[in-house]
């Protein structure tokens, strides 16, 4: 999802925290991200979006999610492009590693549901990208062969995990990243590409 059809690959959430909250509240806030990790725990699906955001300290959890997600990310309108014109040939299946909650509620906001066959998402299944694990459950999951599948995504170690599971990759480089392997820019390119993967 991030990184691709979301173009902010690593998100904004923790700048948009510090943003709206008190400085004398920051090293509180550093903590809660840094040594207990809630962010993460909540991407594993080990917290809620409303417990993480409650802890966090914000008294209106589903309007901050909201909030966060609909005006400080950037939805990539080619992907709706892209997803037209190749969903009907090609199985799509998200692979993300997000808090459950945010990953269905950008689904709703932008139509995706009917693109996708699959969603496979950390906060659901409890693992996460670049586990091996993960690759091995959505493999199974989707019951076909790895060498059948192509994952892309932003992250070259999660390409690595890919690649390792003996699944077909390609880098979408929103971050500018060197890798060795089939690199796309844009949905456009993106296009191109899986005509002769």
């Amino acid at each position: 999802m991030y990184g691709v059809i979301i173009k902010e690959s690593k998100g904004y959430f923790i700048p948009y925290t510090f943003e709206h909250f008190d400085k004398k509240e920051y090293d509180r806030l550093t903590k809660a991200f840094r040594e207990e990790c809630l962010f993460t725990k909540a991407g594993n699906g080990d917290l809620s979006s409303d417990e993480f955001l409650t802890m966090l300290g914000y008294s209106e959890p589903i309007k901050t999610m909201q909030d966060y997600l609909k005006n400080y990310l950037t939805f990539d309108k080619d992907f709706l492009w892209f997803a037209e014109k190749n969903y009907k040939q090609h199985d799509f299946v998200l692979l993300s590693n997000d808090v459950k909650e945010w990953s269905h509620y950008l689904f709703e906001l932008y139509g995706l549901y009917q693109y996708f066959k699959e969603c496979i998402v950390s906060g659901d299944i409890h693992m996460r990208k670049p586990e091996s694990r993960i690759f091995a459950y959505a493999i199974e999951h989707i019951q076909c062969d790895p060498q059948e599948c192509i994952f892309i995504d932003n992250s070259v170690k999660n390409l690595d995990a890919a690649q390792k599971a003996g699944i077909n990759t390609v880098l979408f480089n929103r971050d500018n990243e060197i890798y060795s392997g089939n690199i796309v820019n844009s949905f456009e390119e993106l296009d191109k590409v899986l005509k002769y993967l």
